[in-house]
């Protein structure tokens, strides 16, 4: 059964509220208590909500007008429930979780587990048999004709996506700025540095205790670090400078800007990310990335039997909040690229959940109705969907697919590709990119004077500049490296066909008008015959069998087609 899009004119009135985060007095907050989000229903004045919260035991810390969402702490126990019958509020989140993060810790790149950053699993697999600041100003450039930097070598994507030879016409303009909302982006690195923005860079995500101690007293990392390394890798494959250094992005000109929205430890909650999303369309950011989904849950249901009325009306209140921001930004020009997802299941289809809640509640099985549940904020309005797929162009084990939600396919890494070859279970299979020298040596990667440990020679990279600067690069797979490489086409787009706009102090592009250059750009590539790919003989059980629907131009694998950077600069 196909769900109905989440737009609703009611959607676009909300979007004429003002977008400011208004932090209130902390100090009148009850010393034994707790955080929540708070979206209020639609068309609610700012006066009404914070009545409504009053009255159900709660004290207003910070709102974002733009969505009618406010972040509130209360000691009542019975707030959420409160909060929910109020008639005026949708519902309340646990802003911060209780208890530690039940996921896996960090292991070998590339083979972590499965959650919100939606980096996939690898299963043991047999033996192979064979802006709107200062960045706005600069002028429009011709293409680069720099050639590949030095561990380009490696980026498989990269030349599948024609990346490399649309830089001779587009190499992506300055002026552009493609918005990383993930869990940081370390600017240290010098293939990052070069084409950072610090002063549109936000951090929306303080640390909570999840995450660890906090590194400074306020609790909010400083723009251009990542304690997560996801965030990282994301805007390497996006616009890592090409500079004869290290690594080149796909769009290597333009500007990135932090938007960190997701927690050290790799969730992303409803507050951070609707305040990163607002804030985009306020600073005229031109693309943003999206590389998650929103915690707790896998999917935001609007009435499932297997949750409690309070839970209800939280995820309620997450697919309103959701649905204000995505549209709130698109209205403002802001292209939205999302992962498609690592559950390897069709988005229309999807199997009973067993992974949610995954903090604040114990994980239960709930079986998904489709036509009531999103996969956020993958499956919101103007989102453009993007499944992974590895060397040879077969989709990923791991990866969503289905003709519901899928707009294009892009590289995003599949270990097992290329059965019976010698490539087999290869982690040059994977996706190279920037990675920062904390989270490695958190990994017992990299030693503390800075050299890769001999075990991860073939897997870990470190590259130095002449004046001692480092950067270092790992290997990751999963739909979150699909999507960047989508976000990298899309940039360079804008850049090449973006007009000038006075009031947004550069270039900009219609984000529909792009979308569909990027869809009429990509490579059409049909389905498998037969069309059920299965992928035992990759050491995965029947669960991963995928049918492709669709014919050559569309189809549930590969959307429009795979990425391609070239034709999108010359067709």
């Amino acid at each position: 059964m196909t769900k109905p899009r989440i737009v609703s004119a009611a959607a676009v009135a909300a979007l004429t509220l003002l977008s400011t985060i208004v932090t209130g007095s902390a100090e009148a907050a009850p010393a034994a208590s707790t955080e929540y989000t708070v979206v209020a229903e639609e068309g609610v004045s700012v006066s009404a909500a914070t009545a409504a919260i009053t009255a159900a035991g709660g004290s207003v810390v910070a709102r974002n007008e733009a969505v009618g969402l406010y972040r509130v702490r209360s000691a009542r126990a019975d707030f959420s429930a409160k909060a929910a019958e109020s008639g005026v509020l949708i519902g309340a989140n646990l802003r911060a979780p209780i208890g530690r993060s039940p996921r896996a810790p960090r292991v070998e790149a590339g083979v972590q587990s499965a959650g919100s950053t939606l980096a996939a699993p690898v299963a043991a697999l047999p033996a192979a048999t064979a802006a709107t600041t200062a960045t706005t100003a600069a002028p429009r450039r011709a293409g680069s004709t720099a050639g590949l930097d030095p561990l380009d070598t490696r980026l498989w994507g990269l030349k599948m996506v024609r990346a490399d030879r649309a830089r001779s016409v587009e190499a992506g303009e300055r002026g552009i700025t493609v918005g990383v909302l993930d869990t940081g982006l370390d600017a240290s690195n010098p293939d990052l540095a070069a084409n950072f923005s610090a002063s549109l860079s936000r951090n929306f995500a303080p640390d909570i205790p999840e995450d660890g101690p906090c590194e400074v007293a306020s609790c909010l990392d400083p723009v251009g670090t990542d304690d997560g390394g996801h965030g990282t890798h994301v805007a390497g494959t996006i616009g890592a400078a090409a500079d004869g250094f290290g690594i080149s992005g796909v769009a290597p000109g333009v500007t990135l800007v932090e938007l960190k929205g997701g927690q050290d430890s790799g969730s992303f909650f409803l507050e951070p990310v609707v305040n990163a999303l607002t804030y985009a369309g306020d600073a005229g950011l031109d693309v943003v990335n999206m590389s998650f989904y929103v915690d707790p849950w896998l999917y935001n249901c609007t009435a499932n039997a297997a949750d409690s009325p309070a839970e209800q009306a939280g995820q309620q209140a997450t697919i309103a909040g959701m649905k204000r921001a995505l549209e709130y930004a698109h209205t403002r020009g802001v292209t939205l690229v999302g992962a498609l997802g690592n559950n390897h299941e069709d988005l229309g289809s999807p199997r009973t959940d067993t992974s949610s809640p995954n903090f604040g509640g114990t994980p239960r099985p709930r079986r998904i109705d489709n036509a009531s549940c999103w996969d956020l904020p993958v499956e919101g309005p103007h989102v453009i969907g993007v499944s992974s797929v590895g060397p040879s162009g077969s989709k990923a084990d791991y990866s969503n697919y289905g003709v519901e939600q899928i707009s294009v396919a892009a590289p995003g890494g599949f270990r097992g590709d290329g059965y019976g070859t010698s490539s087999f279970n290869s982690v040059s299979n994977q996706i190279l990119s920037s990675y920062p020298l904390k989270v490695l040596r958190e990994e017992n990667k990299v030693d503390a004077a800075g050299n890769v440990r001999s075990s991860y020679a073939s897997s870990v990279f470190k590259r130095c500049t002449t004046g001692g600067s480092c950067g270092y690069y790992t290997y990751l797979q999963g739909t979150s490296m699909a999507a960047p490489h989508a976000s990298g086409v899309a940039a360079l787009i804008a850049s090449k066909y973006g007009t000038r706009d006075a009031t947004r102090g550069g270039l900009t592009m219609d984000p529909d008008a792009l979308e569909q250059r990027l869809y009429a750009s990509s490579a059409e590539r049909a389905c498998p015959n037969p069309r059920l790919r299965t992928y035992t003989r990759e050491g995965r059980s029947s669960e991963y069998n995928a049918y492709c629907s669709g014919d050559r131009s569309f189809n549930g694998f590969y959307g429009h087609g795979i990425v391609d950077a070239y034709a999108s600069v010359t067709q």
